[in-house]
This record gives C-alpha cells, structure tokens and sequence, in this order.
C-alpha cells in the first residue's frame, strides 16, 4: 500500500536495486505489487513446486458434520448455558463459533483430530486453525482433553498461540523449530497465516471460514516445506469448513487478482474482503510480530456469542482427495490412486519384480517412484500391518495378496539359505533377517554397500556376535559376505 511502513522503508533506499518476491502476490485498489514492480518477469506455482519436488505434496480430508450441513435452530424461547436468551433463527457453518458455540461440535472436532494423529503420528506438528481467538482457546481446551495421558507428561502439548498470549508467543519459536518436541499442536486464529516458517508441519487443520484466496494461500503455505531429514516429505489437510473449495478455484494457481474497479452503484469493498467481513464486524488481528510497524495488539471482540451444549453432532461423511498428476484434487480410495501411479512406471507384475530384482538397490527404485507422484508414506499409514514398500507395490498395482515382513521373515527361516553356514556366519544372518522383521530392508540395503559393512557389523545385537573381522572372516572373506547377504535378500523377495 501507498502508506504502509513497508512502502517509506522502499522509497528511502530507491536508489538501490529493489526485487519483490512475494508467495501471495496481491492486486486490489489500496494493495498493489504490480503497481510498485511492475509486471512479475517470473511466476513459479504451488503445482510447479510440488513437481520439482521443492515443495510437499498434500492430501486432504473433507469431513461433513451433520449440524454444518443441517443447521441449528433454538426452541422457541431457548436461553444459552449462561441464561442468554438466544434470537431464533437457523444457524449455519457461517454462525457456528462466531455468533453460536455448539460445545458437542468443538468436542467432535477435536475427537476427530486425536483419532487420525493416534493413527498416524500423535507427535507430529498440527496447526488449527480457528475463527477467532476464544474459539482457539476453547479448541485447545478440548485437544487436551482429548490427550489428557500426553499432556500430563508435558503440558506444552497443546498450546494456544494467538496475538493476545504472550505464553503463546513465546512458544512459537519452539513450534517452529524442528529440533523442539513441545508443542505439538498449536491452536490459533490468525497469527500463523503469515510469516511464519513451520517447516516440520504434518496437519492442518481448518476449521475457519476462509473466503479470500489470499489466506488461504497462506495458510496452506505452512505446510509446504520439504524437511525428509524429519520425515517430512507431505502433509495433510483436514478441512470442516469446506474452504479447500478454494482448490478448485483457476485463481489458486493462477496470477493475482486484478485491481478492483469499482462502478457508481457498486461497493468500494472489493468483493474478497467484503466477504470475509459481511457480519459487519472485524476479527482480532493478528499480525507476525516481527514486521516492521506492525502493532501487536488485539481489537476487542464485539461480537455476541451464544454457547449451547446437549446437542447431537455427528459426522455424516468423509472423503480422501489427493492431488493427481495436473494438479487437480481427486476423490478415490489411495489404492486405486496408487494403481494409476504405479501402472504408469510398470506395464505389469512381472515388469515390477524384474525390475526390482535386478536394482542393486531397492531404495532407487523406491526415490524414482516417489520422484514421480507415488506417495508411499501415505499408502505405508493406511495400510495395516509391517509390510515391506515391496508388497505394497503388488498389493496396489497388481492385486497381489502382501505379506507383512514378520511372514516373510518366517518363510525364509524355513528355507535352506542358511544351511550352508554355522557358527558366526549364521548368526550375523539370522540377525539381518531379524533386523529386516523389525526395521525393513534398509538395514540389509546397507549390510551389501561396501563403504558401509563395518558400520552394520558394529549394530546391536550384531556387535555381540564377534569384531567386523572376524564377522567376515567366518564367511571365508568380504566377497562371500556380500554374496550371503545377497542370497539372503534375494530369499527374502523369493518368499511366498
């Protein structure tokens, strides 16, 4: 803007070179990027960054309540919790914890939360995002409660992190970084839109109304970072507030918005602010501290809230998109999403099983499939069971029926690969197999690099067995180890 901060800091060094990257590029009357710097001479999508591999691919969860798609509607003369007399008419998704509070609806939420984070990773890093400050106040409240066993070991589990909180704030480093547990999940309203670089985030959650393009941009923004030193590769979106219809939106990828012009009878509101803002009534504002002359201080919530509770709210439906090949989110089960993949790189079973035999490294073929769209963490968390990336490629391309590794583990002990070795060699052996059980085949991957032999050997229980030398002298030389521990990943594949 002409009179913002920013805009004084710009024009006193405007005889330097200036370059503006911006991730929201912005065009409306007040606001314009392209007004200052001229036309962009380079745009790079959300799209383009997840096929470069850059940015993290993401998935999304739509869940449906009842009471969002229904609505409420007081009994006639009805009084809230607090003896409130409560205006009659039907309330909406739009009214839910901005002018009506629904205690079941906060608690479904938050129980909907806890059950996917106990099926995936009750540590990994989640943000929710709320309507305003008190609804994130009362969300952490129910996280908590969800989680009482984790926050009793910490009680930073769950922490609000909003502009008037100043415990909150102080948190937000510890959130941010990737090297701090605590917290955990991370309640807030606005604050983390902007500005912030949540680089190990897994899950967002959503349950704002978001109708500018702009924000939501943002806020899909915090979790986009690609951190695979902590297992950070994609993340997941759960939306209750069907804002990632905004996905659908050509403008989401696309330029920015144009300047608003508008006519003698129209609003001078462009049209995504007035929609964000039609109750006639300003949120809290929460802008990142660290922007220069930006003040951190809250207007006063105006807005008259009711707060009933005994009131059903169920979930009436869920579904599971995922982000294809052009970008566009589609709904189908991740097997037959994988299968698609997956037929793309293998024209049949017996193409994959040559071509997986043959890899001197069974982790190559795994990076190139992953480099090409297949999301095999996600394919790993909805499958049951310890199975081998191997047996969910079948499963999910060819129909094959999986083994999990404890039974293919189990089918190799019954052959004869081992018969021809005692004494240390075949407990160094045994213990691969076992360290394939528990852990997968990356362990026997590093067992067969050369650079690396010494380094296995040296892993428990392997140590116990005898030195690195004298391990591989109980197999005649280094040579013959490698060819055992070939023959025994070769069994292991060959196991039916």
């Amino acid at each position: 803007a002409a009179d913002s901060a920013w805009r004084e800091v710009l024009e006193y060094f405007s005889s330097a070179a200036q370059i503006g990257l911006t991730a929201t590029p912005k065009e409306t009357r007040d606001v314009s990027n392209i007004d200052y710097f001229g036309e962009p001479i380079y745009t790079y999508s959300l799209r383009q960054g997840i096929e470069d591999g850059f940015l993290a691919p993401y998935k999304v969860i739509r869940i449906d309540l009842d009471r969002d798609i229904d609505g409420w509607r007081p009994r006639m003369g009805q009084i809230d919790k607090y003896g409130v007399p409560i205006p009659d008419q039907l309330y909406t998704l739009r009214d839910f914890d901005r002018t009506l509070v629904i205690d079941e609806r906060t608690k479904l939420v938050a129980w909907r939360v806890s059950e996917y984070m106990r099926h995936t990773d009750r540590f990994q890093k989640t943000i929710i995002f709320c309507e305003d400050i008190e609804h994130a106040e009362r969300m952490r409240h129910a996280i908590a409660n969800m989680n009482g066993d984790l926050v009793s070991e910490n009680h930073r589990y769950v922490v609000r992190i909003t502009g008037d909180n100043p415990v909150g704030k102080v948190e937000l480093d510890n959130f941010i970084s990737p090297e701090e547990t605590y917290p955990v999940v991370a309640t807030t309203s606005k604050l983390m839109t902007t500005g912030v670089d949540a680089q190990t985030c897994k899950l967002i959650v959503l349950d704002q109304t978001i109708n500018s393009m702009t924000e939501f941009k943002q806020i899909i923004g915090r979790g986009t970072r690609i951190r695979e030193d902590f297992g950070k590769t994609y993340f997941t979106i759960i939306d209750f507030r069907h804002a990632t219809r905004l996905f659908a939106d050509p403008d989401f990828d696309g330029p920015p918005e144009h300047v608003y012009e508008p006519g003698p009878e129209d609003s001078t509101v462009p049209p995504d602010i007035e929609a964000d803002n039609n109750d006639g009534v300003d949120d809290a504002f929460e802008p990142d501290s660290r922007q220069p002359g930006v003040s951190m201080a809250e207007r006063p919530e105006r807005r008259q809230k009711y707060y009933v509770d005994a009131v059903d709210v169920r979930i009436l439906a869920e579904r599971v998109q995922y982000l294809d090949k052009n970008g566009e989110l589609r709904t189908v089960s991740f097997k037959d999403f994988s299968r698609e993949n997956l037929r793309a790189q293998f024209a049949s079973l017996d193409d994959f099983l040559k071509r997986w035999g043959d890899a001197e490294r069974k982790a190559a073929i795994l990076e190139e499939l992953v480099e090409q769209g297949f999301l095999l963490e996600q394919l790993q968390a909805e499958t049951a069971g310890d199975l081998d990336p191997f047996d969910l490629i079948c499963y999910a391309a060819f129909d094959r029926p999986p083994l999990t590794r404890s039974q293919r583990a189990r089918s190799v002990r019954k052959s004869t690969v081992f018969d021809q070795y005692g004494g240390m060699a075949r407990r160094t052996l045994e213990a691969l197999l076992d360290k394939y059980a528990d852990q997968g085949i990356t362990t026997i991957e590093d067992a067969l690099d050369e650079s690396r032999v010494a380094e296995v050997l040296q892993l428990p229980p392997i140590n116990h067995i005898g030195r690195p030398v004298q391990i591989l002298n109980s197999f005649g030389s280094k040579i013959k180890y490698l060819q055992a521990v070939r023959e025994l990943e070769q069994e292991i594949y060959r196991a039916a």
